[in-house]
């Protein structure tokens, strides 16, 4: 398994490479910079060697010749590491004297107006020569001297000179190196203390960290992770509420269900047992009822954090869910209509939780709306398509409008067995889906009026 790199071996990358990378021009720069001073201080002397031997070539009874004594020579080509060659040739006359196999650089393009350095190989080894064209008017033809040396003095002395210019920015790199090291496994001494202080917490702690004696840069981080625990202890706190709420809110029904079972088992016959009965499955649908927006609520919770959405019919779903609740407005004396356009409205969303915002609405509308009364569900198309319920019932006191969305909260005095989560569950859905919820008066009516506005629309299936 391919570990990952530590962020003290990534800082350390990231400040050695520009020494590394110096020290690398450092050397490229020098070695050429070098060779080149190196070759002009022993080509000139190559030079002045082509120079004395073309002093050497003299005409006798009309032949060219170099009068070179054997002590010259030996003078001339003696060297402890280098050997030289030379070579003196007429255009028409032919070789006049020295090594025939020193190389010559002919070519169409040279100009021999000035002396002619080449490189090239003589038995095997590289060497470095040099060409001059003679033409003297005591000559009857034109002769060119060459010279060619081996490279070994060369060698030596660029070594020795980029040894000496890079040993120092060698050594330097690694002392800055090594103390990089150490400055950075310092410098993150902070980091590993918060990790020791993280670790060693109890999960029940969730206090802030200490910041006393942090670095500014390490700051950001421990600030992150206490705005982190804060909102931690925030969620907690609120689940705890939850669940203690929601407990208080089944303890009612279910000791409803215990109490009217005994009251049942007490009774001889069935008609003296029909009002516990009914008394139970009253309790009983308060209990469902109480637990399938709990689990609204979970269902949304869980979905928050990876929202799908998809493009769907808005007025279809409306209108599915407006005729499933026909019967039960009715059983309440309640007429439920619905007014929405002819053609498709197409929005972006998740459409299980737009149906469970939709029931909750209808659910609150004939909960508390009047006997004989009316609900109105409108659905109107545009560029922000926006779904309405409408009902004529008590309406909600402005003064209450801070409090409603407060889960388990119900205005006091409201009639029916709710449990205050419908609401909650409309907004926390409407909040996924970046939809605006507006509840007001239902102008006419003085019942409440319901508007939720999506803000992601699409005109197009």
């Amino acid at each position: 398994m391919e570990q990952n790199r530590t962020l003290r071996t990534e800082i350390l990358i990231r400040l050695i490479t520009p020494v590394l990378l110096f020290v690398v021009f450092e050397a490229v720069s020098s070695y050429y910079v070098t060779r080149h001073y190196v070759d002009e201080a022993y080509d000139r002397w190559l030079l002045d060697s082509a120079g004395s031997l073309v002093q050497e070539i003299k005409v006798n009874d009309n032949l060219i010749v170099a009068e070179l004594p054997p002590a010259a020579l030996t003078i001339f080509k003696w060297d402890e590491l280098d050997k030289t060659y030379f070579k003196i040739i007429a255009e028409n006359q032919g070789m006049i004297a020295g090594d025939s196999f020193v190389p010559e650089p002919f070519d169409e393009s040279t100009d021999w107006s000035k002396p002619v350095f080449f490189n090239d190989t003589v038995r095997g080894e590289s060497v470095r020569g040099v060409s001059i064209l003679v033409a003297r008017e005591d000559l009857p033809e034109i002769v060119f001297v060459h010279v060619a040396e081996t490279l070994n003095k060369r060698r030596n002395m660029m070594m020795d000179i980029l040894l000496a210019d890079l040993i120092p920015p060698i050594v330097l790199a690694i002392f800055i190196g090594f103390y990089m090291r150490k400055a950075v496994y310092r410098g993150l001494n902070p980091l590993r203390e918060l990790a020791d202080e993280v670790a060693m917490r109890s999960p029940k702690d969730l206090s802030p960290i200490p910041e006393a004696h942090v670095f500014a840069e390490v700051r950001i981080l421990t600030d992150t992770i206490n705005g982190l625990l804060k909102r931690l202890d925030g969620a907690i706190a609120s689940q705890q509420r939850f669940i203690a709420n929601a407990a208080h809110q089944l303890r009612t029904p279910l000791a409803g269900l215990k109490l009217q079972s005994e009251r049942a088992l007490r009774e001889d016959n069935m008609v003296a047992m029909k009002p516990a009965l009914l008394q139970i499955q009253s309790s009983a649908d308060r209990v469902s009822h109480i637990i399938s927006q709990l689990l609204a609520l979970a269902k949304s919770g869980a979905i928050e954090s990876g929202l799908l959405l998809a493009k769907f019919d808005l007025l279809t779903l409306v209108r599915e869910v407006s005729s499933e609740w026909v019967p039960k407005a009715l059983q309440n004396d309640i007429e439920l209509s619905f007014e929405g356009p002819k053609q498709p409205v197409y929005i972006n969303g998740n459409e299980i939780l737009i149906r469970e915002l939709l029931v909750n609405l209808l659910d609150n509308a004939i909960c508390y709306g009047r006997e004989n009364g009316s609900i109105i569900v409108r659905l109107k198309p545009g560029s922000s398509p926006t779904l309405t319920v409408e009902d004529d019932g008590p309406g909600i006191p402005v003064s209450e409008m801070d409090k409603i969305f407060e889960r388990f909260y119900r205005i006091p005095g409201s009639p029916g067995d709710g449990c205050g989560l419908g609401l909650p569950i409309v907004k926390e859905i409407a909040d996924l889906h970046q939809a605006e919820l507006v509840l007001g008066t239902s102008p006419g009516k003085g019942g409440t009026k319901a508007d939720v506005v999506f803000k992601q629309t699409s005109t197009e299936k």
